[in-house]
């Protein structure tokens, strides 16, 4: 553990406050999680390749800032309230700074392929060597052992080998990837909520552990239902497109002048709907969710003709009257400009070194007191870090721990 109070560069405090995180990883999956941590008050050290940095770098375009120094869109997306150290792990002075910083941590993440990590002297037994209590978070693409460990892993690859593809799209004809890296994200938070709970227990043992997960892990710990009708029903869940499998009406539907998707998830709100736009609810073939389902197609014709006279905010206004669950798709300058995002702290300003103010999508958490319902949120955040931006501090921090120690 640290020997000195750590703390985010661009926070107060925090649930994690106090806790160092050493970041070795790279792209999404880990400096998602790792960015978790950090929003939680943890002091994250991103230890980057001195040459190019994190890969996401140079991922782009966009690209934004002066044309002399460009600054990835992508980078800034998952590394805010973290701090850079350039260090060549292949040299003798890289490696003896990562063995310092590894004496003094909490927690180290990273997302090499199995084995790198090894060879560079930097093995799970090593660093626990150095500080038998570090908390480990290894993720992989397909899994640290089994036939296949030596894959690398790419989300959209993983999205196909792990089934989300066969699931997405118009139908079993057209596979789409999800819009998001979302293996590498769901990696990332699973990750993240392996090494609270090993925290826990190291407060009760003393002792750290190796925390792994992998994109594939991920992925299929996330079929839920379609997952059981495969294991159980023995059903091939196929893509059908933006409606419900097992509920109906539940999807996206056409009016005069846009689109509006309703949720109708009970019988009793389907009695409702049905009678606010004229339809018969207790037909044979509408009387059950089961019989909706069975007969989806015969119910969207229906749901269409209805809608089909209504421009979509005096639909979405009838639909808010009689209480169905229903809302419009936004596109995501649409959703930063909306007033319930806004309220819940989901954009965030911070300085960048380079760029000067910029606006982030802010941390998906709130915390409140337990009897005033006073918010604890932190609302204070530091810019993603240029390359190495804070080597020479987190030097100079080594150093005086050395010498008092």
């Amino acid at each position: 553990m640290s020997t000195e109070p750590t703390q985010a560069p661009g926070t107060s405090e925090g649930p994690l406050a106090g806790y160092l995180v050493v970041d070795l990883s790279r792209a999404l999956a880990g400096p998602h999680a790792s960015m978790m941590l950090a929003d939680l008050g943890a002091r994250v050290i991103k230890v980057e390749n001195p040459e190019s940095g994190d890969d996401t770098r140079g991922w782009g375009p966009p690209f934004v800032g002066p044309a002399d120094d460009p600054q990835s869109t992508y980078f800034l997306s998952c590394n805010r309230n973290k701090e850079s150290i350039a260090l060549d792990l292949k040299s003798d002075d890289g490696r003896q700074v990562l063995r310092d910083l590894i004496e003094r941590a909490d927690i180290v993440v990273e997302n090499f392929r199995p084995g790198v990590l090894d060879r560079l002297g930097f093995s799970p037994a090593a660093m626990h060597e150095l500080n038998p209590a570090l908390v480990i978070l290894s993720i992989t693409g397909f899994g640290h052992d089994g036939p296949e460990s030596s894959r690398s892993g790419y989300d959209q690859i993983l999205q196909g080998e792990a089934g989300l593809m066969s699931l997405t799209g118009s139908g079993p004809d057209d596979p789409q990837r999800v819009g998001v890296p979302i293996a590498d994200l769901l990696s990332g938070m699973y990750g993240a909520f392996g090494l609270l709970a090993a925290l826990l227990q190291r407060e009760r043992t003393g002792q750290g552990q190796v925390v792994r997960t992998s994109l594939l892990a991920a992925l299929v710990g996330v079929h839920a239902f379609q997952g059981t009708r495969a294991t159980v029903a023995g059903e091939v869940p196929e893509a059908q497109g933006n409606h419900h499998p097992s509920i109906a009406p539940y999807g996206l539907f056409t009016c005069r002048d846009g689109s509006v998707q309703i949720s109708i998830g009970s019988e009793k709100l389907w009695a409702t709907f049905a009678g606010a736009f004229g339809l018969d609810a207790s037909r044979p073939e509408f009387a059950s969710n089961a019989d909706r389902v069975r007969n989806r197609d015969m119910l969207k014709g229906e749901i269409q003709d209805a809608f089909g006279r209504f421009d979509a905010a005096p639909l979405l206004e009838k639909l808010g009257a009689a209480g169905i669950p229903a809302g419009k798709v936004r596109t995501l300058e649409e959703v930063y400009e909306w007033d319930q995002v806004l309220s819940q702290g989901l954009l965030i300003d911070v300085d960048h070194s380079v760029l000067g103010q910029i606006s982030l999508p802010g941390p998906p958490l709130r915390f409140f007191g337990p009897a005033d319902s006073r918010e604890l949120t932190n609302t204070t955040h530091a810019a993603p870090p240029v390359l190495n931006q804070h080597g020479d501090q987190i030097r100079s921090w080594l150093s005086r721990s050395l010498e008092r120690s």
